[in-house]
């Protein structure tokens, strides 16, 4: 998993990263995860178009909320928080193309929902980024934004 295109082991219990090759489910199955939580486009070039296939023959759960890079919205972020919370107590891999929607999507549900402070919130992922205007502005929503 370590091989994986940027990973990080963001809690005991989510492992984020870019995208994933089919080899890497087999990995992510054996590592005991749960559930795949994919935030990628389907026609990105680097999605599997057959995640969804993969990842259940291992045994895992799969859920895909599309989020497109230039377009995320708080609506998505609040479906993210609700599933995330379906998971809580089960080892989750969240993955989009780079690992960004993902370090956002994270942080909401980190640190609005599980309470965890900004700095254990914070993934690696942001050293490597800088967010534009439109991921600013969904980083900067408040709970009541959200709707969570």
């Amino acid at each position: 998993m370590q091989n994986t295109f940027n990973f990080i082991q963001l809690t005991p219990d989510v492992a984020t990263s870019g995208y994933l090759l089919e080899d890497d489910l087999k990995s992510i199955s054996k590592g005991g995860y749960a559930a795949v939580i994919n935030l990628a486009m389907p026609d990105h070039q680097r999605s599997l178009t057959n995640e969804g296939s993969l990842v259940t023959e291992q045994g895992m759960s799969y859920v895909h909320i599309p989020v497109p890079f230039d377009k995320p919205s708080g609506e998505q972020v609040a479906l993210f928080c609700e599933i995330m919370k379906s998971f809580q107590g089960r080892k989750v891999w969240v993955h989009c193309i780079m690992n960004y929607r993902v370090s956002v999507f994270m942080y909401h549900y980190l640190t609005k929902v599980e309470g965890l402070s900004e700095t254990q919130a914070m993934s690696p992922i942001f050293k490597q980024w800088e967010m534009d205007d439109v991921w600013q502005s969904i980083f900067a929503l408040t709970s009541k934004e959200i709707g969570i």
